[in-house]
């Protein structure tokens, strides 16, 4: 069957790529970037490019830094464990096994969180199977930096994309900047990966839409130009993100816990927005079939083989294959699924989310700084 899925264009740069470019930037050979003598990647969770748009006059740094050219297209699914992993590694998601939020851990049977299913002996050390790119390069002499905040120091999620790493840990987002800018400025060659949450945070509590979520964006592009400045002229700095974020208030959740959806469903992994459904023996053809007739009108539902066949992860390793779901639901209008068999309701309350193929949660800033801007 033909899927329809959003058009890529072959030009498109790929947040996997972003930094490679940033290392070769440093020895003068990158595709993308001028030289520099030592680099920041900004990683603002959250920020898509439409939304930094909708909203630049509480971003004035930014929106006037960002040149059309200046997006990058995330991996998918569009969530922070999928694209950090794939930043961090540059490899996409059927390389590195990061196929979403929660997926399935097929020794084990269960559906893990794959951002914390570490700390919950949930996920064994090499679950995430790519390479740090931060490893292979500290492994070559380079100094390479992490900051971001403490609660992230040691979880299992760092340890597994950023090994090789100095990881600094600090809570307040201005003096986060300021010690990232200071790694640059005092360690020639270095490499450093700053790390903001804060945006992301508040767009699933309030929505991108609210008050609270443009008064951090002021604040966070505040923190740019700090950076900027800080970093000084010799330093490359690039602004991106790992997904974007639409709003979708409670109106518009479908609820599945009963009826022909839920024949035939084992477990349920994924995010509201991108579903992994996981199928009893036998029964995943007629689960597809079921979510086609119920839910194609406003979501691309596809089988495992079809995502595969169709490139979404990347090139999907053997090993991968089982931890993503036989059915896959990725919302194309404003919805979200909830399987409301659970007894946990909290995830409900969430408004902004992403994890879906729309521009809106694959297209992300790639915004030029310092060195980088030349």
């Amino acid at each position: 069957m033909s899927l329809s899925l959003p058009a890529e264009s072959p030009r498109a740069r790929s947040l996997t790529g972003v930094l490679p470019e940033c290392l070769a930037a440093l020895t003068g050979n990158s595709a993308w970037f001028p030289a520099a003598r030592s680099a920041i990647v900004f990683l603002l969770d959250g920020l898509g490019a439409g939304n930094l748009t909708a909203r630049s006059g509480h971003a004035r740094f930014l929106s006037v830094a960002m040149a059309r050219r200046d997006v990058a297209q995330t991996v998918f699914p569009s969530t922070t464990a999928a694209a950090l992993a794939a930043l961090l590694t540059g490899e996409r998601p059927g390389r590195t096994g990061m196929v979403g939020y929660r997926a399935l851990q097929p020794s084990s049977g269960r559906v893990v969180n794959q951002l914390r299913g570490w700390e919950h002996d949930e996920l064994p050390v090499d679950w995430q199977r790519a390479e740090p790119l931060f490893e292979r390069e500290a492994a070559h002499g380079r100094p390479c930096f992490v900051v971001t905040k403490s609660e992230y120091t040691g979880s299992g999620f760092t340890r597994s994309t950023v090994r090789g790493a100095e990881i600094v840990g600090v809570d307040d987002l201005e003096e986060r900047v300021e010690v990232a800018a200071d790694l640059a400025v005092t360690n020639p060659g270095s490499i450093v990966y700053l790390y903001a949450p804060d945006l992301d945070a508040i767009g699933h509590r309030h929505g991108w839409e609210s008050d609270e979520w443009s008064a951090m964006l002021e604040r966070v592009d505040g923190c740019a130009a700090r950076l900027a400045r800080r970093a000084g002229p010799d330093t490359g700095v690039v602004v991106t993100a790992d997904h974007g974020m639409v709003d979708v208030p409670r109106h518009r959740h479908i609820l599945f816990g009963s009826g022909p959806l839920t024949d035939g469903l084992r477990d349920v992994g994924g995010e509201p927005r991108m579903l992994h459904l996981y199928a009893q023996e036998g029964a995943a053809t007629s689960l597809a079939e079921a979510w086609r007739i119920a839910e194609s009108a406003r979501s691309w539902v596809m089988t495992r083989d079809e995502a595969v066949s169709a490139g979404l992860f990347g090139p999907v390793d053997p090993e991968i294959r089982p931890r993503i779901g036989d059915v896959l639901v990725a919302a194309r209008q404003g919805v979200a699924y909830y399987d409301d068999r659970v007894a946990d309701t909290s995830p409900q309350k969430m408004v902004g989310q992403h994890g879906s193929l729309t521009a809106e949660e694959r297209t992300v800033p790639l915004i030029r700084l310092g060195a980088f801007a030349r």
